[in-house]
């Protein structure tokens, strides 16, 4: 059984998504007709830059959106060619709407505008609070949620991305205190994310209200590729039910621990990272260490080839 995992925010570069677009035409199309939904341009962001720019919160999200989107294009005429079925599809925090496309939950047009209000409203709450997101590497669950509780509401883990690697979320200085304390305890790294805010916190309330009325608007149909939710860690079958939660997703926790698991204990043996980089390959291989799975990635023609040469 195979899984499509989409990346969120964290694996964009310059260049990502060229290659497919300047060989197939369908890929051109797909740039334009999202340029025209979103009026941002998007062919420039992504082959182009300046990285500055595509990494401003506004434009990142439609930007690694329609990447792996163009991505999951291109697979999955190559999957229906050799009749591969796909068992499952997931998406790492802002990945989660690519599923979504890929699943026919959401068509193009409602995931791209909602993704481009996404990034406006979680820009908006970075700029009113002073909020910040750590990687916290190597370092035991049980005690950072001790370091956690002592900061109450302020501080939460934000990503339970696997059990070498949670995020917290948070406000300045509270959330700067406990990566210090957990650097202090052994932590073996402490990264603060290159983020404009406090995402998948609390902090996001007044974000979540709005975001909710704009994910109302939108036509939500029932997955017809399993969908595997980050805030359940297990597969939804209702997009009514999808719809509820994709409100909550910016308040709550990323369980990518739950979703991995959940999918390789339903048969899953191979998961396909569908777009740039190879951050969620590398966290799936932490949360399934030891046992029998196979990861591949699809950004360019050679992890394309790559990826079907095994089939």
């Amino acid at each position: 059984m195979i899984a499509l995992v989409f990346p969120g925010q964290g694996s964009q570069y310059i260049g990502m998504g060229k290659e497919f677009f300047d060989k197939f035409e369908f890929i051109k199309n797909l740039f334009d007709k999202g340029e025209e939904i979103t009026n941002l341009p998007l062919k420039r962001l992504c082959f182009e830059g300046p990285f500055e720019e595509l990494t401003q919160t506004v434009n990142l999200q439609v930007s690694l959106t329609i990447t792996n989107i163009a991505c999951y294009e291109v697979l999955k005429l190559e999957l229906e060619k050799k009749d591969i079925p796909v068992s499952f599809v997931a998406g790492h925090s802002l990945g989660e709407y690519s599923a979504l496309y890929a699943s026919k939950v959401l068509s193009l047009e409602d995931v791209l505008l909602a993704v481009k209000e996404r990034g406006k409203l979680m820009d908006l709450e970075g700029k009113k609070s002073s909020s910040a997101m750590y990687a916290i590497i190597d370092f035991p669950l049980n005690k950072l949620e001790k370091l956690v509780e002592s900061k109450e509401d302020t501080v939460v883990i934000s990503n339970y991305n696997s059990p070498k690697q949670f995020v917290i979320s948070g406000k300045v200085p509270a959330v700067d205190e406990i990566a210090e304390k957990a650097k202090n305890l052994g932590a073996k790294k402490v990264i603060k994310l290159k983020v404009s805010a406090g995402f998948h916190s609390p902090l996001m309330k007044e974000a979540e209200v709005a975001f909710s009325k704009i994910l109302n608007s939108l036509n939500w149909n029932d997955p017809q590729i399993p969908f595997v939710s980050n805030i359940t860690g297990k597969e939804e079958r209702s997009g009514e039910t999808i719809k509820e939660l994709m409100k909550k997703q910016i308040t709550s926790p990323v369980r990518w621990i739950d979703c991995v698991e959940y999918m390789y204990n339903k048969g899953v043996k191979i998961f396909v990272e569908v777009g740039p980089k190879k951050v969620l390959s590398g966290l799936i291989s932490q949360i399934l260490e030891g046992k029998d799975f196979k990861c591949y990635n699809v950004e360019n023609f050679e992890t394309l080839e790559n990826f079907l040469k095994n089939f």
